[in-house]
């Protein structure tokens, strides 16, 4: 798992790719502190190259909306495969994230 996160025309964006794992979660979290610092602001995840994501990895989107709803951001989630998008409709996310 891999995670770039770049300024792009002022929208701060993450760049998630690979399994977000029990194993790899920690580290994205890790990754995606810059998100986490401009919770305020408008952030995108894309997930284009996310090939899966398990319950440790949707925490930690979890802990990133819930943030970036205290500061009052817009966090939007992009470019996610049928399989990833059906993890976040299975678990009851779909509704809480912009996708």
């Amino acid at each position: 798992m891999t995670t770039e996160v770049r300024e792009i025309d002022g929208v701060l964006t993450a760049f998630l790719n690979g399994r977000l794992d029990t194993f790899s979660s920690q580290q994205c979290r890790e990754d995606l502190e810059p998100l986490f610092a401009n919770a305020g602001k408008k952030l995108v995840l894309d997930c284009a190259n996310l090939e899966f994501i398990s319950s440790s990895g949707l925490r930690v989107f979890v802990e990133l909306v819930k943030k970036v709803g205290e500061e009052h951001g817009e966090l939007s989630l992009q470019n996610l495969n049928d399989d990833v998008h059906n993890i976040f409709v299975i678990a009851g996310f779909a509704k809480r994230f912009n996708i």
